[in-house]
Formats: C-alpha cells, sequence, structure tokens
C-alpha cells in the first residue's frame, strides 16, 4: 500500500515537471536577436575560403574574353584563358584577385584590373531541423535570410513556434582567435509580417525550429 502510495506521488511530480517544461516558451533563455547585434545582420566577410562547386563571376576590365562565371571544379581549380588551370580552393575572392593579377601582368596585361564576385557559395551550407516540412541541408546563397532558410525546408510545420526560430552560429573572437558557439532567438513569422528586421544567415549556421506548445 505504502509502495503504490509511494508511486503515485513519483507520477504526479513527474507530471508536474513534464506540464511545467510543456508550458515554457521554446528557447526562452536564449536572447532574441537585436538589429543593433551584429550577428543579426553581418554577411560573410571577404576573406572567406572558395571551395568546390562555388561559382565566381571574374571581370577585367576593358577585357570581355577574360571576364564571366567559372565554377570550382572537384579538384579546386578553374580554367582561366592564358593562366590554366588555377587552384583557386581555400583562396579568399581578395586572394584570388591578386592571383589571377599577377598571372596577366606576366607577359599579358600591362596593368590588369582583376575583380572577383561569388556567384553560389555551394561549398557552404546552411543546416535546418525541427518543425519544418523538409529538415535538412541545403546550400548557403549570398545574403541569404532567415525566411529563405526556411522556405528551403518547405515552410514550418502547424505545430512550429515560428517566433522561437533558434540560430546557432560559431563565432571566432578577434582578440582570442577562439571560436565559441552563440544562439539566438529569432522571431520568423513577425519577420514575415514586417513587425521585425530580416536576419541574414551565414555558411554553417544551423537553424532549429521547435514545436510550440500552445
Amino acid at each position: 500500500m505504502v509502495v503504490s502510495r509511494l508511486c503515485l506521488v513519483v507520477a504526479a511530480a513527474l507530471t508536474a515537471v513534464l506540464l511545467g517544461s510543456a508550458c515554457r516558451t521554446p528557447g526562452r533563455d536564449i536572447p532574441t536577436y537585436s538589429s543593433r547585434d551584429p550577428m543579426a545582420h553581418a554577411s560573410p566577410t571577404a576573406s572567406a575560403s572558395l571551395g568546390v562547386g562555388d561559382v565566381v563571376e571574374i571581370r577585367v576590365y576593358q577585357e570581355a574574353d577574360l571576364s564571366g562565371a567559372f565554377r570550382i571544379a572537384t579538384d579546386g581549380t578553374v580554367d582561366y584563358p592564358f593562366c590554366g588551370r588555377v587552384k583557386v580552393a581555400g583562396l579568399s575572392s581578395g586572394a584570388l584577385v591578386d592571383l589571377l593579377t599577377d598571372c596577366l601582368k606576366d607577359g599579358y596585361l600591362k596593368r590588369p584590373q582583376v575583380t572577383v564576385f561569388l556567384k553560389e557559395y555551394n561549398s557552404q551550407k546552411v543546416f535546418v531541423f525541427g518543425e519544418v516540412q523538409k529538415p535538412g541541408t541545403f546550400a548557403y546563397e549570398p545574403a541569404m535570410t532567415i525566411i529563405q532558410a526556411i522556405t528551403l525546408a518547405n515552410g514550418f510545420t502547424k505545430s512550429a513556434a515560428k517566433d522561437s526560430v533558434i540560430v546557432s552560429r560559431v563565432i571566432v573572437n578577434e582578440s582570442t582567435l577562439k571560436s565559441e558557439e552563440r544562439k539566438v532567438r529569432v522571431p520568423v513569422e513577425s519577420i514575415g509580417e514586417g513587425r521585425e528586421k530580416n536576419f541574414l544567415v551565414q555558411p554553417g549556421d544551423i537553424v532549429y525550429v521547435p514545436e510550440s506548445f500552445l
């Protein structure tokens, strides 16, 4: 009899804990992003490395034959006029400009003016999980917003906590050069309705949509 009563007490306590957890707002203990937070609007830096599958647009001033879009091959190279197979994987856009400028100056052009634009960032990914229709890994695109990332996952499920989306990002501390993970809660529904400013995702971001218990 005593054992039965003890079991009832334990069961009641567990039920209370579970109900209490269910009533909590998902991600309540994670700070909501602020428009003043650099994480909210940061875009990949110019030093971001190029990788296999990325598409770069190379332009040389007044040299149409040397300008165009180039996809980085599986061996990390692009086939560029005069320069042949150029190893570009692991370089930043700025480093690629310097490399091509030096190549073209070597007997081809006197003062080549080279610019490089990243058109497709296929080597970098964004991860979207939780209460979305098609969770998975998606190719990052320059200036991708949180809404675009959710759309790639075919949108929210009916039980999604749309204003409590959690974005996890690894950030390198410039002073210590140590990496740390940061999380922010992003009110995606409010952004879609124009009540909050948009949020830009970065390559490597993990976007998690929790379940709403309301």
